[in-house]
């Protein structure tokens, strides 16, 4: 885990499930699983270390590709998502037995749209920045705002 980050923020790759082996075949950049979660773990190096203090109950998972879900449209794509209970709705109930908030990072479409492995870094700090705005419960429009859309 990166070192900026504190304890209790896991990152877990998908496990090898047999995805794209990143060979590049696809016309995406060539990124293996392995080379993927430590750009994934460098990205997160870049947090700034006060902003990493601050997140609380937190785990990232990186999974292949984003599947939508009923009612989306299935040409939805995903680069990060964000699932939980943002810290300003939060109550002082909240933690008593309460499953960590979850950012998962979607390998396929991010390689999709890089060239180089500093690329795939950028894009999942941007990512990372982006999912983790959620968690303190900053909106996508006022992301959009602030340039982090």
């Amino acid at each position: 885990m990166p070192s900026s980050l504190p304890p209790g923020l896991p990152i877990v790759p998908n496990g090898g499930d047999g995805g794209n082996d990143g060979d590049g075949g696809d016309g995406s950049f060539p990124m293996s699983e392995a080379d993927f979660e430590a750009a994934v773990s460098d990205a997160l190096d870049r947090i700034p270390p006060d902003l990493a203090k601050t997140m609380s109950n937190v785990a990232i998972f990186i999974e292949d590709d984003y599947t939508p879900q009923p009612g989306e449209d299935p040409d939805t794509v995903l680069l990060g998502l964000y699932e939980g209970v943002p810290l300003t709705e939060r109550d002082s109930w909240w933690d008593a037995g309460s499953l960590p908030d979850r950012i998962t990072i979607f390998r396929q479409p991010i390689l999709d749209i890089c060239t180089s492995r500093e690329d795939v870094i950028e894009e999942v700090t941007v990512t990372v920045v982006h999912e983790i705005a959620h968690h303190f419960g900053i909106s996508d429009a006022r992301l959009h705002e602030l340039g982090w859309g």
